[in-house]
């Protein structure tokens, strides 16, 4: 039985095309019940007809150097987070794009140091139940060879209001809500904070349990989902996939881009995304790296891959085609966004890959401009593509426009 898909296309103008390596986030996708939204590099947010794909209202930004870097519905209407000068999180009605309330993360985790996009106040995840909205807002700062964060983990009340506040001096960079815990991944540590995951009560933002992979140096987690149960994450620190239990105790761990020596260097990938179900569990690893520097000839044989668990057993692994900077699930599927291979610039692997947890069974959909966005819902699936240019080839390969489709069967 082999899976189609049908898509259409919705073009969103120009953009600077991205580069050989990757410069973080810049466009944001999410579905609603009628709509899709989408929040741009300028830091407008478009939202279209989910029929039609007819423009119903757009939210254009005041905000200098601001990106829209997160869409979630919320509460009936659109939350989103920027990265830029405010480091703003708003709601928008989800019929007209009026503001309904703003929050500026700056006033609470500073301004950025300089005017470029690392240092720009960044929400790095926002995330939401019935109740709440909960963001993750950090700063970057560095001085010579010493770098720090300023990080503040907000939960907000459906009018805007913050119910309560986690702040710490580390780096959060994704954040999972279930049943009444909201677990937050650090993947830098390089100050007092030394937990990788720290899982919080929805109610009052008090601690429940922490854990760290144990490591030296500031990496740490690089994702978390949590489950009835438990939680899975990916560490940074020492390249495992960990599944723990309900109070942080580890049930099992798996070696996923463990350090590989190959033409006399040392290889690892960091392990950067986690997804799990009732049945089954995928990791997803990104680029390779060199213990002795940042450039390399060579690849790690586990790049760029998703790993398939059941019970702590390899059960699929497959190909992700590039580094992905975000996933999408929805109940037993994932959606990884291929973006730039960086160091084998192919761009041919450019790509939205869909996967069934429990069977690794894959749909693939072609681009020809890196994919960096995605949603799921049910069959439907929405992804933002970005033009891209490889310093080797000068060459610009696709376009910026959001797909929009369904995957059927056949």
């Amino acid at each position: 039985m082999s899976r189609t898909v049908e898509y259409r296309v919705v073009s969103l103008g120009d953009i600077e095309p991205a580069r050989s390596r990757h410069a973080g986030r810049r466009s944001a996708v999410a579905l609603t019940e009628d709509a899709v939204v989408v929040g741009t590099a300028a830091g407008d947010v478009l939202a279209y007809d989910r029929e039609t794909l007819d423009e119903r209202w757009r939210a254009e930004s005041s905000n200098e150097r601001a990106a829209v870097v997160f869409v979630v519905p919320f509460s009936g209407g659109v939350a989103v987070g920027e990265r830029g000068s405010y480091g703003e999180v708003r709601l928008h009605d989800s019929h007209t794009g009026e503001t309904c309330w703003r929050y500026t993360t700056a006033e609470d985790i500073g301004d950025p140091q300089k005017q470029s996009r690392f240092f720009l106040p960044f929400v790095a995840d926002i995330t939401s139940d019935e109740k709440r909205l909960y963001a993750a807002a950090r700063r970057y700062e560095r001085d010579g060879e010493n770098r720090s964060f300023t990080s503040v983990i907000y939960a907000f009340d459906a009018d805007g209001d913050v119910s309560w506040t986690y702040e710490t001096d580390a780096s959060p960079i994704s954040l999972d809500v279930c049943d009444s815990r909201l677990a937050v991944a650090y993947n830098r540590c390089p100050g007092t904070h030394q937990c990788g995951l720290v899982v919080l009560d929805t109610e009052t933002g008090a601690e429940l349990y922490d854990w760290d992979p144990g490591t030296d140096g500031e990496r740490r987690v690089g994702d978390v989902s949590l489950m009835e149960n438990g939680a899975s994450v990916t560490s940074h620190g020492d390249y495992h996939g960990y599944l723990l239990g309900a109070d942080g105790t580890e049930r099992w761990q798996t070696d996923l881009a463990m350090p590989v020596e190959i033409d006399d260097e040392i290889l690892y990938a960091y392990p950067n995304h986690v997804y799990a179900t009732d049945d089954a569990i995928i990791f997803v690893t990104g680029n390779t790296y060199s213990t002795e520097g940042r450039e390399t000839d060579s690849l790690h044989p586990d790049e760029h891959t998703i790993f398939g668990y059941c019970d702590g057993e390899r059960i699929w692994t497959d190909s992700v085609g590039g580094f992905a900077g975000e996933i999408a699930t929805d109940g037993d599927s994932v959606a990884v966004p291929g973006a730039q291979h960086f160091r084998a610039r192919d761009s041919t692997v450019h790509g939205l890959r869909m996967f069934e947890v429990d069977t690794g069974s894959r749909t693939t959909l072609e681009t020809d401009g890196i994919v960096t966005a995605a949603t799921l819902d049910g069959e439907t699936f929405a992804a933002i593509e970005e033009p891209v240019v490889y310093h080797d080839e000068g060459t610009n390969h696709g376009a910026y426009q959001l797909l929009v489709g369904s995957i059927g069967q056949k």
